[in-house]
């Protein structure tokens, strides 16, 4: 897999540079029943298997992806408890 075999999958499922596990897994349900030959409408086999391909492609880079559990990781994926670690002891915000 190259970074930008990555880029390509993204664009498929129309995802941005950052997706949760839901967001995508929830895209490829989308796509593929917009898509599949038995939906009723005018099905796109290339399109399905463009999707699916995308879809196993992430779903690889995700099982291989090594978490951070890094303070400062945590604080960037949960930016309200950074402002409530920030402002709790303080007078006007804060329990103070």
């Amino acid at each position: 897999m190259t970074y930008a075999d990555l880029q390509k999958a993204l664009q498929i499922l129309g995802l941005r540079e950052r997706a949760t596990l839901m967001e995508i897994k929830s895209r490829h349900r989308e796509l593929v029943k917009r898509h599949h030959p038995d939906s009723g409408e005018a099905g796109d086999q290339e399109m399905i298997r463009e999707v699916n391909a995308a879809y196993r492609l992430l779903q690889d880079y995700v099982s291989e992806y090594s978490f951070s559990f890094a303070e400062e990781e945590f604080y960037e994926q949960n930016p309200e408890e950074r402002m409530r670690q920030q402002f709790m002891n303080d007078p006007l915000w804060g329990k103070g």
